[in-house]
This record gives structure tokens, C-alpha cells and sequence, in this order.
């Protein structure tokens, strides 16, 4: 007789942090302070090489490619590009400005399809019970104020790429003004990262959380059940008993 095995551990999910460093924080370093000693070409080539690994990494181990490596890829190309190519400073603050608008635009489009981004970035399995809160939704039969509230939602997170993608144009318009491809200009390169991050980084997470807490709010009242009972680790912990 065959023995029952239990099934494999699920893969780990990447840690955003790490993720977040490994994809887009190491290759702006680079692409600041590689240039100097490996050239315009090396220091892109070696800033790409942290996006493009992490998105393999991820292709083998989950057969999908996460957002983030994306934005990494995309996000080093343009920047190293505009340095290699020289091109007006202006440039940089459009591409600044381009990633979350685009991405904000993508959440507002999804909206009127059957799966706004809402729920794959806020409102997913990896916060929210969300098979047990749908099952509360179809008992209570406030599944439609329930969808109102994540519509609602999906617009205020729009709206945070928006702040984002506004606050990353001035921002990058106000400090990087030399010639691209200067030492002057990657000194500016570096002090807009550093300051991205307690200017427009703070405040978009702060919004997140807005978001986040007010559809916890919303579906506590829909659903009857108490906020522990919604998250995921409150499920996990009821499967692993």
C-alpha cells in the first residue's frame, strides 16, 4: 500500500523588502557609481543583471515573473539610457514620472475588467482570508457593496501612482539639471534617490495602508466577521491546526 506523503511545503513568497533592494535600489547605485569604473555600457549592463536574475529566479520557481523585476528592468534601462545616450535631463523626470503613471493607469483600466488590480494588490490571498470572506459576502448577500467598496478602492489606488508619478517629475526636474552622463549628474541621480524615497515612497505607503484599512473596515461590516478572522495568517494557523 501506497503511503500518504504530505504535499510539499509551498515555495516561500520573496520578501518585499529584499525584493524592493535587489531590483531597483542596487541597480540605481550601480548605474550612479559604476559608471566611473566600468563605463556607461558596464555599469548598465551590471545594474540589469540584478532585475533580469531575479525575474529568472522567480520564472523557475513560480513559472511567473513578478511585477517588480519588471518595473527593475524597465526602470534601469531608461535610466542607463538616457545617461548613455546623453540625452536632455528633462528626460529623466518624464521617466520618473512615466513608471507610476503608467502602472496607476493600468490599476484604473482594470476597473472595468472582471479582476481590478485592487485585489491582486491590496485585497490577495496573502493578507486576506479571501475564500471565507467571500463566503460571508454570499451568506450576508452584500457581495454588490462589497464590489462598490473595491471599486472604490481600485480609484484610491490610482491615485496613489498619480501622487507618485506628479511628485517624481517635480522632484526630479528640481534637482537633476546637469549634462546626462556627468559626474554632476550622477551625484544628482543619487541625491534624487535618497530623497524619493522620505518625500513620495513614505507618503504612497501611508496611502497603501488608507487603502488597506478601509477595505478591512468595509468587509468587517459586510461580512460580520472580526479582522483576525479576515487574514491570511489567521487562516493558515486554522489549516496547520
Amino acid at each position: 500500500m501506497p503511503v500518504n506523503q504530505p504535499p510539499p511545503p509551498a515555495a516561500a513568497k520573496p520578501n518585499p523588502f529584499v525584493e524592493l533592494i535587489v531590483t531597483i535600489v542596487v541597480p540605481a547605485v550601480i548605474l550612479m557609481q559604476g559608471s566611473k569604473t566600468l563605463g556607461a555600457v558596464g555599469a548598465l549592463l551590471l545594474a540589469l543583471a540584478f532585475p533580469l536574475a531575479w525575474a529568472v529566479r522567480g520564472f523557475v520557481r513560480e513559472r511567473k515573473v513578478g511585477l517588480m523585476p519588471v518595473l527593475g528592468i524597465v526602470s534601469t534601462l531608461l535610466t542607463g539610457g538616457i545617461g548613455l545616450f546623453k540625452l536632455d535631463p528633462q528626460w529623466l523626470a518624464v521617466k520618473e514620472a512615466a513608471v507610476p503613471g503608467l502602472i496607476g493607469l493600468a490599476v484604473l483600466g482594470s476597473m472595468y475588467t472582471r479582476y481590478p488590480l485592487v485585489r491582486v494588490l491590496v485585497f490577495n490571498r496573502q493578507i486576506f482570508d479571501v475564500d471565507r470572506i467571500q463566503q460571508a459576502l454570499t451568506l450576508r448577500g452584500t457581495q454588490v457593496p462589497f464590489e462598490l467598496r473595491l471599486r472604490r478602492g481600485t480609484l484610491l489606488l490610482a491615485g496613489t501612482f498619480f501622487f507618485s508619478a506628479v511628485m517624481n517629475y517635480f522632484l526630479a526636474r528640481w534637482i537633476v539639471n546637469s549634462p546626462a552622463g556627468s559626474d554632476a549628474f550622477n551625484a544628482e541621480l543619487g541625491r534624487l534617490t535618497l530623497l524619493s524615497y522620505p518625500i513620495i515612497a513614505l507618503p504612497s505607503m501611508a496611502m497603501m495602508v488608507g487603502i488597506l484599512y478601509d477595505l478591512a473596515r468595509g468587509a468587517r461590516a459586510l461580512t460580520g466577521l472580526t479582522l483576525e478572522q479576515m487574514l491570511h495568517a489567521e487562516a493558515a494557523a486554522r489549516d496547520k491546526a
